[in-house]
């Protein structure tokens, strides 16, 4: 894969060097002297392009036609929406990826301006924070679709309420999958008639409705009522 930053700050060079790690091809453009002087020390200097940004030339040299996701990470809300809409009606890049720096200006990450993803550190904190208030052990194993669709995990405990009962009876919201069961350290791919046991390992894709309700059948039935 292919990905063009812009922006050279601490996101962006982490996201440069995450990226460069697991063998991906990253340019990444800053025009800031002493951005540039830290990030030399980073990243390997063939991945880094000395200039502006919104320069479209730069991005040109920076091979910007040819990539196939582009990450907006400068400090300026403005110009990570200019560069998303630039990059995507000129250049037709297909996946653009958006910081957002202040959080009051996350209603205008969209569709709008080219952006597929917004990253609003804010708004992921307090997802995360209330996934661990509301989803007691469920551990969040991927994100997908901006973060609406979860691949989740969770043990059932020796006296969850969802014990002996078989999948296909759960009712589970239509947004929510079980994929697999990991039993004795063997994948299951269930069935609707298969019964869950004591310590098997739900793998479930799933909107947030349906965490919940998992998050539900994985409680003692006395939990409940002792509220």
């Amino acid at each position: 894969m292919f990905v063009v930053i812009a922006g050279g700050g601490r996101t962006g060079a982490q996201l440069a060097k995450s990226l460069i790690a697991i063998n991906h091809k990253v340019h990444l453009v800053e025009c800031r002297k002493e951005v540039l002087s830290r990030i030399h020390k980073e990243i390997p200097t063939e991945s880094i392009f000395s200039g502006n940004p919104l320069d479209v030339t730069m991005l040109e040299q920076a091979d910007i036609k040819n990539a196939n996701v582009f990450a907006a990470t400068t400090p300026n809300d403005a110009e990570n929406l200019a560069l998303c809409y630039v990059v995507r009606e000129r250049y037709k890049v297909k996946r653009t990826i958006a910081r957002v720096n202040n959080p009051r200006n996350a209603w205008l990450f969209n569709e709008m301006f080219n952006v597929d993803v917004a990253v609003n550190q804010a708004d992921i904190l307090a997802h995360l924070i209330e996934e661990e208030m509301s989803m007691g052990d469920m551990m969040t194993l991927l994100k997908l679709r901006r973060g609406k669709y979860s691949l989740v995990e969770e043990k059932v405990p020796a006296d969850a309420r969802a014990i002996g009962m078989a999948i296909k009876d759960l009712n589970l919201p239509a947004n929510c999958v079980i994929a697999g069961i990991i039993r004795d350290g063997d994948l299951m791919i269930p069935r609707g008639i298969t019964t869950l046991s004591a310590d098997d390992e739900v793998l479930a894709l799933t909107d947030t409705e349906g965490a919940k309700k998992i998050a539900d059948l994985m409680e003692a039935p006395s939990s409940r009522e002792n509220l």
